[in-house]
């Protein structure tokens, strides 16, 4: 499944780009986030609890950062297991651009899930998905401006 969008945030592209590798600020900016762990320079570990439809499960998650462009671009892979409820693995390119007083994060990822994941059909994933982007882009915000905006993805 594939999932793309851009966001604009209010900061400049070194900004968003020091927020993207800050453990601290991507700690309150993913959903559903209990521990997340820096493991080097371009790898974090991280813990998640998150309900997709009827499915709540505690996800385990590893992400690795390559092809970094400092202040521009890089591409992340992950994988994460949410035991029964099934398992996610992706990628994704992130590009940043500036275009004034603001940058415009676009993404492109692709995404695959097993288990009782996948039963429930790629509809539900994906306005899932959508809502988590959404909420997790809102957060990063407030944690860039201190100030709550509402997230277009």
């Amino acid at each position: 499944m594939e999932l793309e969008g851009s966001q604009k945030l209010a900061a400049t592209p070194d900004e968003v780009w020091q927020a993207l590798f800050d453990r601290d600020i991507l700690e309150q900016a993913i959903p559903g986030c209990e521990s997340l762990v820096q493991n080097s320079d371009t790898s974090f570990s991280a813990v998640v609890k998150l309900k997709i439809g009827p499915v709540s499960a505690r996800f385990k998650g590893d992400v690795e950062l390559s092809d970094i462009v400092p202040g521009s671009s890089c591409t992340l892979s992950g994988k994460g297991s949410g035991g029964i409820a099934g398992f996610a693995k992706g990628n994704a390119r992130v590009t940043l651009t500036p275009e004034g007083d603001v940058t415009t994060l676009d993404y492109k990822a692709d995404v695959a899930v097993g288990g009782k994941l996948a039963a429930l059909g790629n509809r539900l994933i994906k306005s899932t998905a959508q809502k988590l982007t959404a909420e997790f882009f809102s957060n990063l915000t407030t944690a860039l401006t201190g100030e709550t905006e509402d997230a277009a993805v």
